[in-house]
């Protein structure tokens, strides 16, 4: 089965039956072990269970095909379900999961963790047509997303942030759900039993170093015509570990915000008004810049970059494309386009 964009946190917090195999997939690795972890604790107690939980390789599998079933099969010593995990997760696998949903097993569950699938991928095919297997993607999440889940840790947490910090935070964490998660922890511990709400200051004290080097810093340098600055960020987010699909994403996110902005100043609306419009808001440190580039860029133009990115997104997709360098000859494109 394939889940539609709504259907996916209902199904990860409780998985349908009938799914007997659940391919989880996408380019945010934070994410998608996130999401294949809780669908897994649906079955089990405890994730790393040696009883109840086998963990595979493709590549195992790959030697020895008949292991899948084996273990997909075997009657859990302890009563209830197993749980099988097959790490790294590719076309490879096609035949064998089609095999096994032949005649899959009712009580354990198999979960595929994989990368990035295209629509032509063979194994997320067979996911999505199977009646017994689902396809769930993990993809980046943009700020709004990660904004909700700054505020549910938080809560969960018993506390609270002004919405600054909360922009803040989520321009600055874009990338990664594992690293979020982490940099919150840190602000988590950092603010401690202290009263009162978290506030910009206290996400800058405590996140620093993930911010320091932010995509905020990359997109409005590129924006701006700054392409040392811009190359030198991207050079840095990469080592941190950013996924080049985070950034490519916060480009045309950023783009696309400076044009449906323009737009709505084309129909009447004043800056400030088409600014306030905008969700989630603009920083208000970067307001100022924001303003400028409106200035800077026309909507034809606008509207070629954001083309040259929904281009440059294919084809960072196709097998053997070099994403990093296509992004980095993008970025100076862009930034040389702005001067």
């Amino acid at each position: 089965m394939k889940l539609t964009w709504k259907q996916i946190e209902p199904f990860v917090k409780s998985p349908d039956p009938k799914a007997r195999v659940v391919l989880v997939y996408g380019p945010d690795n934070g994410l998608m072990r996130e999401r294949a972890k809780t669908i897994g604790l649906s079955v089990v107690e405890d994730y790393t269970d040696p009883f109840n939980v086998a963990a595979l390789s493709a590549e195992q599998l790959g030697d020895d095909p008949a292991r899948l079933s084996d273990e997909a099969h075997a009657i859990s010593m302890m009563g209830g379900g197993r749980l099988i995990r097959i790490e790294n997760a590719g076309d490879k696998l096609t035949t064998l999961i089609k095999d096994y949903l032949e005649s899959p097993s009712e009580q354990n569950l198999v979960i595929l963790e994989a990368g990035e699938l295209g629509p032509r991928s063979s194994l997320r095919k067979a996911c999505e047509s199977a009646k017994n297997a689902a396809a769930l993607p993990c993809y980046v999440e943009d700020e709004r997303d990660l904004s909700r889940l700054i505020r549910e840790m938080l809560q969960d947490a018993h506390l609270q942030a002004e919405p600054d910090a909360v922009s803040w935070l989520a321009a600055n964490l874009a990338g990664n759900r594992a690293r979020a998660r982490n940099e919150l922890l840190k602000l988590i511990t950092y603010k401690g039993e202290e009263a009162g709400a978290i506030t910009l200051d206290d996400a800058r004290a405590a996140c620093g170093e993930a911010g320091a080097d932010s995509l905020d810093t990359l997109i409005y340098s590129a924006g701006g015509g700054n392409s040392k600055a811009a190359l030198q960020a991207y050079d840095r987010l990469l080592a941190e570990g950013v996924p080049f699909m985070a950034i490519l994403r916060s480009l045309q996110n950023h783009f696309r915000r400076l044009h449906v902005t323009k737009t709505r100043m084309q129909s009447g609306d004043s800056v400030e008004s088409a600014m306030k419009k905008l969700a989630p808001p603009i920083f208000f440190k970067q307001e100022q810049v924001f303003r400028a580039q409106l200035q800077r860029w026309s909507l034809p133009v606008l509207e070629q970059i954001a083309a040259k990115l929904m281009a440059l997104e294919a084809q960072c997709k196709k097998t053997g494309a070099m994403p990093e360098t296509l992004c980095s000859q993008a970025l100076l494109s862009i930034s040389k386009a702005a001067r």
